[in-house]
């Protein structure tokens, strides 16, 4: 059958020069530009695992292993124009090895057949609607050939389109100056798609992103939009409509909570909770930024703590924390002069030392992850490392080195310097690629584990099994955190040690073995913890305030010093308070230490009321007498009970 051309008008031409059909094909051109040079793409093909694309080969279609077949396109862009498509779409884990064989290589071999003689590009296809095209196909591949045709022309055009990155329906995190990416991320060249979110909702959910790019990870925010999308798409499956979130009722949400428990009800338990708490984020936000079109009821009243499903985990979670074994770990620490290649060595040094994540490593840049600070105590300058942690959304985090890491680090910034050009290193990488199709870029993190599990492959290291130990890069991460334990580190100091954001994080990490559990166990013995001899005593003791070391409380635990005395709201919490005063917050602490503050603010106030009626403002007056009696009450509360905490009102003191 002879295909027949539709008539789609082509809008305009498009000279070969322009720099985005360039950028397609320098992304074409990665895996020794095999995408770029090869027509026929085989699914065998050492390329794709090379990408990083999944190719389960036990799932090869019976047609063969031809995925795509660009060989007979008429024009050399269309051809790059559908392979960048494909490639970005694969890696990006919008469609699949499989789902390609499956569904798209008799579409993607024959799509040009159906566009004008004239058609250069993609970008030129106008293409309003498909529901009438190809008429004289058969069903199954009218839907192929319709679905990938406005798939590559939507996405191609709005490759060409000019408009700010962030007023696109799709954000390509390259194009977006301060988005937080690793240099993982970057190998991927990652996107953002809001074509899923409700039109009359896309620019607010847009809006909200774009403050938080800059803020978190690019994949935190990815993850994020996901959750979003599907609270939209839960209330519209569901007979809501446009303007439907202004009149957002606690009923309302707990139906979401039902359907968020039938849909996610084979998944892990983290998918509900974070089905919740995300969509809380999100909506608490735009309430307290004022959004048009947001919930008149207050996020409280509408989701409550005890709404988020706990993220429970298997009982056996933390034995499944891949520490390294001590005599495995001592066997790669004794060879680790013998990694293959050298370039490697210095890397699981500083994994090794610090505890950080593999790409926090890889990403450190040699302008600026040294520096010396002087130390009182040791009367000397101590090397610490400095760099971002993007998961967290740290943007400089030091820790100290040891004299002799910190020396090897200043000898590897040396070596980077003179190797360095704006060329091969714009970026300014301390483990830089500086050749080949990876120039410019950090060394891969697969490609470090790949080095390290030689070395136990070629010196037969083995666990406690007998087998071969299998590496994972993660695993001195966990091992770290744990010596960080041992050596008796408050848990506070090793939350900032290894970037966390929370304690619970650095809890889950930091396991104390067994042998040290015995150890302080057994100096627990001559305590009289418990004395099964003691008389009952005759009424129970009260603890006196004093007795709390508050200093050393707060040192240990994720506090933030505010006005009057320090706030414990753990930090992946929003705060209710940024408009209010924190005097009644119920995550805020003060005790005799911050009493001079507040009387410094008493005479303030007190001089303010006066001012007011000397000049007759009778509200002025009012309002900062009022604000008066907050701080004197507060003053006589700390001066008798030394300690003032869970002031404010709790979801239990509510009636809801």
């Amino acid at each position: 059958m002879e295909a027949a051309a539709i008539a789609f008008p082509s809008l305009y031409l498009v000279e070969d020069t322009d720099e985005k059909y360039k950028e397609m094909t320098a992304y074409l051109s990665s895996e020794d530009s095999y995408w770029l040079n090869n027509d026929i793409w085989k699914m065998q093909d050492r390329a794709f695992v090379e990408a990083g694309i999944k190719v389960p080969i036990q799932k090869v279609p019976k047609k063969g292993c031809v995925i795509a077949d660009f060989s007979e396109y008429p024009s050399e862009r269309l051809k790059t124009e559908a392979k960048y498509h494909l490639l970005h779409s694969l890696k990006e884990k919008y469609i699949t090895v499989v789902g390609v064989g499956h569904n798209y290589t008799w579409a993607i071999r024959n799509l040009w057949r159906y566009l004008p003689e004239d058609t250069i590009s993609f970008r030129t296809v106008d293409i309003p609607s498909f529901d009438d095209c190809f008429p004289e196909l058969p069903k199954t591949e009218r839907i192929q050939l319709t679905a990938v045709a406005r798939q590559i022309c939507e996405f191609i055009k709005d490759i060409y389109d000019d408009t700010p990155e962030t007023e696109k329906d799709v954000w390509h995190a390259l194009n977006i100056k301060g988005a937080r990416l690793s240099a993982a991320m970057k190998r991927r060249s990652p996107s953002m798609n809001f074509t899923e979110i409700p039109e009359y909702y896309r620019p607010m959910v847009k809006r909200f992103m774009k403050r938080l790019i800059i803020k978190r990870s690019w994949s935190y925010c990815r993850e994020l939009l996901m959750y979003i999308r599907y609270f939209f798409k839960s209330f519209y499956a569901h007979d809501r409509h446009d303007g439907f979130l202004e009149d957002l009722s606690r009923k309302d949400m707990e139906e979401y909570f039902g359907w968020v428990a039938a849909d996610y009800a084979d998944k892990n338990a983290t998918f509900r909770s974070k089905s919740v708490s995300f969509i809380r984020t999100f909506l608490d936000y735009i309430q307290l930024s004022e959004y048009p079109g947001v919930p008149k009821n207050d996020i409280d009243r509408l989701i409550f703590d005890d709404d988020i499903p706990k993220r429970e985990r298997p009982e056996d979670t933390m034995a499944k924390v891949k520490y390294v074994p001590k005599p495995v770990r001592d066997q790669i620490d004794a060879s680790v002069k013998e990694i293959d290649p050298p370039e490697m060595i210095p890397v699981y040094v500083l994994l090794r030392e610090t505890g950080w994540r593999g790409t926090d490593v890889l990403d450190l840049r040699y302008d600026s992850c040294l520096d010396y600070v002087w130390n009182d105590k040791e009367q000397s300058y101590v090397p610490y490392l400095c760099g971002e942690i993007t998961k967290t959304g740290i943007p400089m985090l030091k820790i100290p080195l040891r004299d002799e890491v910190g020396e090897m680090v200043k000898e590897l910034i040396k070596t980077a310097r003179e190797k360095s050009t704006e060329d091969n290193n714009p970026d300014r990488y301390l483990f830089n690629t500086y050749e080949g199709r990876c120039k410019g870029l950090p060394y891969s993190k697969v490609a470090f584990t790949d080095a390290v599990q030689e070395l136990i492959d070629r010196k037969e290291i083995r666990d406690a099994d007998g087998a071969i130990y299998h590496f994972k890069a993660h695993s001195l991460r966990h091992t770290r955190a744990s010596e960080y334990t041992e050596q008796d580190m408050p848990i506070g100091v090793i939350q900032q040690m290894l970037g966390h954001c929370s304690l619970q994080m650095t809890i889950h990490y930091a396991k104390v073995s067994e042998n040290k559990l015995y150890e302080k166990w057994k100096e627990t013995e001559e305590l009289g913890l418990l004395n099964i001899k003691a008389k009952r005593p005759d009424e129970k003791q009260k603890i006196d305030p004093k007795t709390v070391d508050y200093k050393k409380v707060k040192a240990n635990l994720d506090a933030v010093k505010v006005p009057f005395g320090t706030c414990f709201k753990p930090s992946k919490l929003g705060c209710k308070q940024q408009i209010n005063h924190c005097l009644e917050c119920g995550s805020f602490c003060s005790c005799e230490d911050d009493i001079p503050e507040y009387e410094a603010e008493i005479e303030r106030i007190k001089e303010k009321i006066r001012h007011g009626e000397e000049i007759g403002r009778t509200d002025w007056v009012t309002k900062n007498q009022e604000y008066l009696a907050v701080l004197e009450k507060m003053v006589c509360r700390i001066r008798a009970e030394k300690i003032v905490h869970k002031n404010g009102s709790t979801r239990e003191d509510r009636d809801v």
